[in-house]
């Protein structure tokens, strides 16, 4: 019996797919093994299939899914040069049920791709998915998504973003929508403030040929961040379905600007220096395999942004990722407004209240004052929290999950992904023109000692 889809790996021989994409594969079918599903790996290493039926196998291992390798286990691969549409046709040819091409290869090799994609007949209902940062301004994004609509329908093309595969930032929906005590002061009346925090205890790991190009504004704020900050902020759509959704989150990013339009004063930016994160010791990122110094490169960045609508009008959102740090969870907070009278007589801990929707352990916490056990007119700080788990799936499990069923709800549609470097661009300008000073930070601390807020 054919395959419902044909998943095929371009870029098999590479890092994503042995290290996130094929365990992610192997969990979803060892959960779901009813699933019909043929997998094909291109690569431009000469492998046969035997030695990438073991990678597959090898792969499948690191999440205890052996068993579900028999679901695959007629595996084949193609040595392909998939900027060239001979080869691209030749992998569709050989497709069973729906083409699924996963471009699991660097931004500027997938655009290469995508115009070779104009000379191949591409079968019905083929799927796209293209892992981030998509373009590299919001011009370059504008223009492949062009070309994407050339070649399918928006709806079959999947611009991967693993954040909003996370179940926690799914989570957000349903504490937001589901709960009328938090629905109702969701907005500026009650919230003064949001932060977006994603430090990072690891550094580089071999990956200096993208990130020095990069740097932590594009890669982790541009190309995540302001997905999450999209959830957290946007209108209530009328239902979860792919179109309501991310006309929804398209709507709240079309509505957000560097704070006061100003981004010398809205942004910060720093890289860090020699210094330990718990027992690995790293180099100053500047003496790092494949950094070019004179480049400039951030390791850790800032900016501030707000939502021009009335909902939000007013309440800075501040977004931060570094790498190398030593101190912080992935959380995304959201600190309310003071009481507007504290009867006179109460003392001790009086600070607003704060939610705390962590990245990582998954939990949700919310920090209350309350009476104190010995004197009830001393105020304490108590937090109720409560651990979510990690969902059923790893993050790139959801992602392929809603591939293979051609489920769009979690990926970025082509005018999110434009606005995304629209929102940023003043940022980078700013930078390019060392408008901005890039301090410095030991690894293993929380950022540069000046940044004592």
């Amino acid at each position: 019996m054919a395959a419902d889809t044909t998943l095929i790996i371009l870029g098999a021989s590479g890092d994503l797919t042995s290290r996130l994409l094929l365990p992610a594969l192997g969990q979803l079918l060892s959960r779901e093994p009813k699933r019909s599903v043929r997998l094909h790996g291109a690569g431009m290493e000469d492998w046969t299939d035997e030695h990438w039926r073991e990678v597959v196998r090898k792969a499948f291992q690191t999440m205890d899914a052996d068993s579900a390798f028999a679901a695959v286990s007629d595996t084949t691969y193609s040595q392909a040069d998939i900027t060239k549409a001979d080869d691209l046709q030749k992998l569709l040819d050989d497709a069973e049920g729906r083409p699924a091409l996963y471009f699991a290869v660097p931004p500027a090799v997938t655009e290469k791709a995508c115009l070779a994609l104009s000379d191949v007949t591409i079968p019905e209902g083929t799927v796209l998915a293209l892992e981030k940062p998509f373009g590299t301004d919001e011009a370059s994004a504008h223009t492949l998504n062009t070309q994407l609509a050339t070649l399918v329908p928006e709806d079959q093309v999947f611009r991967i973003d693993h954040f909003l595969g996370r179940s926690t930032v799914l989570n957000l929906l349903g504490t937001r929508f589901a709960n009328r005590i938090i629905e109702s002061v969701w907005s500026a009346d009650d919230i003064a403030s949001i932060r977006i925090d994603f430090p990072e205890a690891l550094g580089l790991e071999g990956r200096a040929g993208y990130y020095d190009a990069a740097g932590a504004l594009v890669d982790m704020i541009q190309s995540h961040l302001l997905q999450v900050m999209a959830f957290v902020t946007m209108e209530p759509p009328a239902s979860l379905d792919q179109l309501d959704l991310r006309d929804a989150t398209s709507a709240v990013l079309r509505a957000t600007h560097v704070k006061d339009d100003d981004p010398v004063a809205n942004s910060r930016r720093a890289r860090y220096t020699a210094g330990d994160v718990g027992d690995r010791h790293f180099p100053s990122y500047v003496d790092e395999p494949g950094v070019d110094a004179s480049r400039g490169t951030e390791t850790l960045a800032e900016m501030t942004v707000e939502v021009r609508t009335a909902r939000w009008q007013g309440v800075p959102i501040l977004l931060r990722s570094g790498k190398a740090l030593g101190a912080g969870d992935p959380a995304v907070t959201v600190a309310f407004k003071p009481v507007r009278h504290l009867p006179v007589g109460f003392v001790g801990e009086s600070e607003p209240s704060e939610m705390v929707f962590s990245l990582g352990p998954d939990t949700i916490s919310l920090g209350l004052n309350i009476n104190g056990a010995d004197d009830p007119l001393d105020l304490e700080r108590v937090n109720l929290s409560t651990h979510l788990g990690e969902g059923a799936l790893k993050a790139y499990g959801e992602v392929l999950s809603g591939i293979l069923d051609g489920d769009a709800m979690l990926a970025v549609r082509g005018d999110a992904a434009e606005q995304c470097w629209r929102i940023v661009q003043p940022v980078i300008d700013a930078w390019r023109k060392n408008e901005v000073p890039l301090d410095e930070y030991p690894a293993g601390t929380a950022g540069p000692s000046s940044w004592n807020d």
